[in-house]
């Protein structure tokens, strides 16, 4: 038989480590990364970053990603009880409420501006429960983002017929638009994309139909 040869995680290739990495939450791969230079260095490989998913608002200010422009993909979600008090109108909102919901705003509003800024190849945007995403962010993210394709906006309040504006000035590469339970979108907004943008897919479930702010 023949003995087994222990090896340490240190002496596989780039190409290996990246792959074992790729299976890792961020919190894991931030871990590791602590553990040693060469480590490090993985976590600091912006191949490592094409794809990026948040579940929260604090998530977005963590350490643990890194924003480049190898970043493809970027899905922001989140559906928890405190988060949908965003969603709602400000004057129904306590002086409380409308503190915690100008903090999310800030970070949303940040992160989003530094998407702009660092990953000119992206090429989808999924922002669900964003009540804090304004059509101007969108307009940033079609001007600096070129070769988008798929932008899917569902129950972000502030988003309305600017943001289907803009998609028809600025979204030349996009194929995909859902702006489902976006309440301050209107027909007449989605028939003007379908108008001026007819090779783009658009889904809008529960919108135009709505009761606007």
């Amino acid at each position: 038989r023949l003995p087994l040869l222990a090896m340490h995680i240190t002496q596989l290739n780039r190409e290996c480590l990246l792959h074992l990495f790729s299976f890792l939450d961020k919190n894991s791969r931030k871990n590791l990364a602590k553990t040693c230079h060469k480590l490090l260095e993985v976590f600091q490989d912006p191949l490592l970053w094409s794809l990026l998913k948040f579940h929260s608002p604090v998530e977005l200010k963590k350490d643990n990603f890194l924003l480049g422009p190898a970043l493809k993909h970027l899905s922001i979600c989140w559906y928890s009880e405190r988060v949908k008090l965003c969603n709602i109108e400000d004057w129904m909102k306590n002086s409380f409420q409308k503190d915690f919901c100008k903090r999310h705003e800030n970070t949303v509003n940040d992160f989003l501006l530094d998407v702009c800024n660092r990953c000119p190849n992206l090429l989808s945007l999924t922002l669900s429960g964003c009540g804090h995403v304004t059509d101007d962010c969108i307009l940033q993210l079609l001007k600096n983002c070129p070769k988008l394709r798929s932008l899917k906006l569902e129950n972000c309040v502030q988003i309305s017929d600017h943001t289907l504006e803009a998609v028809t000035l600025h979204g030349a590469s996009l194929q995909t638009l859902h702006v489902d339970f976006c309440r301050n979108v209107t027909r007449a907004g989605l028939d003007r994309v379908r108008a001026k943008c007819p090779s783009v897919m658009l889904r809008a479930d529960r919108s135009g139909d709505m009761i606007p702010d």
